[in-house]
């Protein structure tokens, strides 16, 4: 401390009227702070005592500036909050306009001159007439043209011999089950005695008849006995008729015992086992006649009129080999239930189908014109197809539409889609309905 300065006492405050320790202004204590602050972190700072003298002497003066920079400041503030006010109310508004704000930035106000962005750069496309077959596509089942049930005529006879299995081919008359012959064999040779015996019979009652024939004449003999005579003759020869008449029967159960295919065929089932003791009437085997096929396809009751006998019909095998058939009937009458009908196909033999196969079907309807699309253009959502149409120049609407037969890589639209119409021919996927899209190709119209 300077020796030369009295030292600031408690009486010279009073007499002076000022304050031991007058208040600094806000900027010199904020420098007297960081003055202790450094001072503090870099060591003591010898400071003249006639410099700190100076500078509470100026006080007054720092005080003055400073409340003067606190009205101007005051003032600028309150034009920042009426400029603040005044960009909020026009925000909105500018919103409202679709213009950007006076104070945005360039950038903002470039993107709101420019408007809303398109979602998808597309190219549009118009549907295209070709000529396409007209097929009618219908789902059956593979059925024998006719079958034939083959049984034993002939009871209480053991099975002695199966000749064929399922599957076999066979020949009209061919043997396919023996029966045992044993018990009509040995009543045959009963009633061929029983025949010998009616004759013997016969014989005699035919002379005894004959000789009262002769007596008639002479009156030797009544009436009445010779008619007896003739009674007993005529009784002989019935009863010899009804011997060779059994006789022919047993012959019959005889030849019955050899089970013969009533025509050419392939046999379908089989229930014949060797050994069993088969009944009159029991069926042993059951055969396709001519080994013959139908496909029958259902078709609905609209739909049946389009269809006449002759026309042919495309056949998929299940092993992807195309058959083809020709319709032969129609059926007279639709299902009550189902409301489809039947359609009876006539398959060539020697194909792959097997009877009881579900095989589709296609009826040829000849040719047509018909508006295609691209794959790539139809939208598959909920099973339903839809296509993306432009309007006006720059929005595209979502439209169900209804698919019809394939070629390459076209589909045909059957419903939904007019001939002038443009629709998005990709991308579809991206879009939503009502978007605004960026068109760089455009078809003109047709």
């Amino acid at each position: 401390m300077n020796p030369s300065l009295p030292a600031p006492t408690k009486r010279t405050a009073r007499r002076t009227g000022r304050p031991l320790f007058p208040k600094l202004p806000k900027a010199t204590v904020m420098n007297v702070e960081s003055s202790a602050l450094f001072q503090a972190r870099s060591g003591p700072v010898s400071v003249p005592v006639a410099s700190l003298a100076r500078s509470l002497r100026a006080w007054p003066v720092a005080l003055g500036l400073a409340l003067a920079l606190a009205a101007c400041g005051d003032k600028g503030t309150g034009g920042e909050h009426k400029a603040g006010s005044e960009a909020a109310k026009s925000g909105p508004e500018a919103a409202k306009s679709g213009a950007a704000p006076a104070g945005a930035p360039l950038a903002a106000r470039d993107a709101a001159a420019k408007g809303p962005k398109p979602a998808l750069t597309v190219s549009i496309e118009r549907p295209r007439a070709m000529t396409l077959g007209r097929s009618l596509s219908a789902n059956g089942v593979m059925a024998p043209w006719q079958e034939a049930s083959i049984g034993a005529e002939v009871g209480g006879l053991k099975l002695t011999a199966v000749n064929v299995n399922v599957g076999d081919t066979v020949r009209k008359g061919q043997v396919l089950a023996t029966l045992s012959p044993t018990a009509v064999q040995i009543d045959m040779m009963n009633l061929k005695a029983q025949i010998a015996e009616a004759e013997a019979t016969l014989a005699d009652a035919r002379a005894n008849a004959e000789r009262a024939r002769q007596l008639d004449q002479t009156g030797a003999i009544s009436a009445q006995q010779i008619a007896q005579f003739v009674t007993a003759e005529k009784t002989a020869q019935a009863r010899l008729e009804a011997a060779r008449a059994r006789l022919q029967s047993e012959e019959l159960r005889l030849a019955n015992t050899r089970i013969l295919a009533s025509d050419a065929g392939v046999i379908s089932a089989r229930t014949a086992t060797l050994g069993a003791v088969v009944q009159p009437g029991q069926e042993l085997f059951r055969m396709i006649r001519q080994g013959r096929l139908e496909w029958r396809g259902e078709v609905t009751g609209a739909e049946l009129p389009r269809i006449r006998i002759g026309q042919a019909v495309a056949l998929e095998a299940p092993d992807g080999s195309a058959v083809r058939g020709k319709v032969r009937m129609l059926a007279p009458v639709v299902d009550a239930q189902t409301r489809n009908a039947l359609v009876y196909v006539d398959v060539p033999s020697g194909s792959s189908l097997k009877a009881g196969m579900l095989v589709k079907g296609a009826f040829d309807l000849g040719q047509g014109q018909a508006l295609t699309v691209p794959q790539s253009a139809l939208l598959r959502r909920d099973g339903f197809s839809y296509l993306y149409l432009l309007e006006g120049a720059d929005r595209v609407r979502l439209v169900k539409v209804e698919t019809g037969q394939r070629s390459g890589d076209r589909i045909e639209i059957s419903k939904g889609l007019a001939p002038e119409a443009g629709f998005v021919r990709s991308g579809v996927g991206f879009l939503n309905d009502g978007d605004l899209v960026r068109v760089v190709d455009t078809p003109a119209k047709p």
